[in-house]
């Protein structure tokens, strides 16, 4: 089997080793898998030096040419999927089947970036005779990246598909509690051929390293994926010094049950979705709302599906939901369940910890869970469903959109026109209609309200990453 590789920065092309007190654990026996480098204040400015440096060679590139070089790097992933995969496993606990899935989206997310590269077209804009207005659009900048840990590798292939199909060069902030999917990606980009310094790794205590890199002038743009508290004050940081921001924030997605759904299939999709990492993913279904002709019917499905996850260290091929990612998300999720308990809820499945080593919760289905429980209100990123019971479409949307959220949403109905009302009604960035798949490499994804700001992947996934620039050229006589 792989093993887990040691962690390093990468800065100018180079690999550093640096010292640090954060260790690294596996969530399924908290055993110790390594020590995570920490970034010096000379290994931050080296890295704003070498990103500058790397920017102006790669943007100077041809856009054929950074294709080629992301679809090498691609393509070196895709070789290396196993020991990505395990790595990826045993620093984050999600089943071997699912880490192997991130590895693939990754790749195609970095393929479709590569390509979209290609098609950064300005254009000309008639006008008067002896006068010609041309939109280029050119590169931001050096970005400064930030990646979560519930997705250690299709993450960073976000931030660094975007920035460098853009033309532009980044320096990433991974994750500090996962951080080997970042450093396997960066590793395909060296050995694809990368200019140095076009991509810089760091690790660190995020707090000190965003203080001080989103000041800096040398950055030019931010993009993160996280929590909504630190997205605002991210964002608060760059809106001082006049920077623009990708923000990919958290959420709470609604899923809604109609009257004419197919609720056997439903229930089956949920199980599958709902589990999903452990419930640790922003776009994870979480509050369902389900006609009362169909609830209990609904229910009963759920919490059956539910308990016939195989639950246990994801290196068994035999096991569907792995551990959580730390001690902190068990007591968060333990809590919020006594909570909605406390207050009338019903435990139709799962509900308390399973054993005393690793960081194990089953899938716990809820219903008829009360509006003031924590639960409803706050995100549980974790393998937590909500069911509360509706007497319309109506009334569903209404709940659905109560919430400061808006990055998913989900529905299943057999009906046209109750899709057509929820697509019109739905306060969200990605409504998915009869399936559980927010994102897609080809389709936009990103929030509204609370949830975050700009867009990854699709056609608009490189706007961010660039600036339009007018040239008017009189022509003289």
């Amino acid at each position: 089997m792989a093993k887990y590789p040691k962690i390093r920065l990468l800065i100018g092309g180079e690999w550093r080793d640096r010292d640090g007190d954060i260790s690294i654990i596996n969530p399924s026996d908290e055993s110790v898998l390594g020590v995570l480098p920490q970034a010096t204040r000379t290994d931050l400015d080296d890295a704003l030096i070498a990103a500058e440096k790397g920017f102006q060679t790669w943007r100077l590139m041809s856009p054929v040419m950074r294709e080629k070089i992301i679809m090498h790097a691609s393509a070196l992933v895709r070789e290396r999927i196993e020991d990505i995969a395990v790595a990826m496993t045993l620093e984050q606990g999600k089943p071997i089947a699912q880490s192997r899935l991130e590895v693939l989206r990754g790749c195609d997310i970095l393929e479709w970036d590569a390509s979209e590269g290609r098609r950064t077209y300005g254009r000309i804009i008639p006008t008067e005779p002896g006068m010609r207005f041309t939109v280029l659009r050119e590169p931001i900048g050096v970005v400064a990246g930030f990646s979560p840990w519930n997705f250690p590798f299709s993450s960073p292939c976000r931030k660094i598909g975007g920035t460098l199909a853009a033309g532009c060069s980044i320096i990433l902030k991974a994750s500090e509690e996962t951080p080997a999917g970042a450093l396997q990606l960066a590793q395909a980009f060296v050995d694809a051929g990368l200019p140095a310094g076009v991509i810089n790794l760091i690790y660190g205590r995020p707090a000190g390293i965003s203080d001080y890199l989103i000041p800096h002038p040398t950055v030019r743009m931010v993009t993160f994926t996280g929590s909504i508290a630190v997205g605002k004050r991210l964002s608060e940081i760059a809106g001082r010094h006049m920077k623009p921001v990708l923000m990919e924030l958290g959420g709470h997605a609604p899923v809604i049950i109609c009257e004419d759904a197919d609720v056997k299939a439903a229930a089956a999709a949920s199980v599958i979705g709902k589990s999903r990492n452990a419930g640790q993913v922003c776009v994870s279904p979480t509050r369902f709302f389900v006609h009362d002709k169909v609830y209990d019917r609904f229910v009963a499905e759920f919490a059956e599906g539910a308990a016939k996850l195989k639950v246990g260290n994801g290196l068994d091929e035999n096991n569907s939901l792995g551990a959580l990612v730390n001690s902190k998300r068990l007591e968060y999720i333990d809590s919020l369940v006594k909570d909605a308990v406390s207050l009338g809820a019903k435990v139709r499945a799962g509900g308390s910890r399973i054993g005393n080593q690793g960081y194990f919760y089953p899938l716990t289905v809820l219903s008829d869970v009360p509006d003031s429980a924590r639960a409803m209100n706050e995100e549980p990123f974790g393998p937590l469903a909500l069911v509360s019971k509706v007497d319309s479409v109506a009334q569903a949307i209404t709940m659905a959109n109560s919430l400061p959220y808006g990055l998913a949403a989900y529905a299943f109905t057999n009906s046209a026109n109750t899709a057509e009302k929820l697509a019109q009604s739905i306060q969200c960035g990605n409504l998915a209609i009869n399936h559980f798949t927010a994102s897609f490499a080809e389709t936009p994804f990103g929030g509204v309200k609370d949830s975050g700001y700009g867009r990854e992947g699709g056609t608009e996934g490189l706007d961010c990453y660039t600036v339009a620039k007018l040239v008017s050229y009189k022509m003289t006589a």
